[in-house]
């Protein structure tokens, strides 16, 4: 079910559309799951690995995997805006400069 989900909000978030401003990307690469639900996930993925995870545990591994790929998604769009603003800030500067014409 990760996978659909993921393939929509892909589609949703668009990571390849590099529209985030400076701001707002280096805000989003802060999201960083806690130390706690780091550790969760740690023992949720042993049990998992054992065969012994509850009906219950197996959901709340499905949602932080869930949640993972969201942040992930943000991730790589936020790092690709800040790569392209900065290859354009370059680039307005060697225009300005004389060294690159203009489009």
């Amino acid at each position: 079910m990760i996978g659909q989900e993921a393939e929509i909000l892909s589609r949703v978030i668009g990571p390849e559309n590099p529209t985030f401003t400076k701001e707002a990307a280096r805000s989003i690469l802060e999201l960083r799951f806690s130390d706690a639900d780091t550790a969760r996930m740690d023992a949720l993925a042993a049990k998992a690995r054992q065969g012994s995870l509850s009906e219950e545990e197996g959901s709340q591994l499905h949602a932080y995997l869930f949640v993972g790929a969201v942040v992930d998604l943000m991730h790589s769009k936020a790092r690709l805006s800040l790569k392209t603003r900065a290859a354009g800030a370059v680039r307005n500067s060697l225009i300005e400069e004389g060294v690159f014409p203009p489009a």
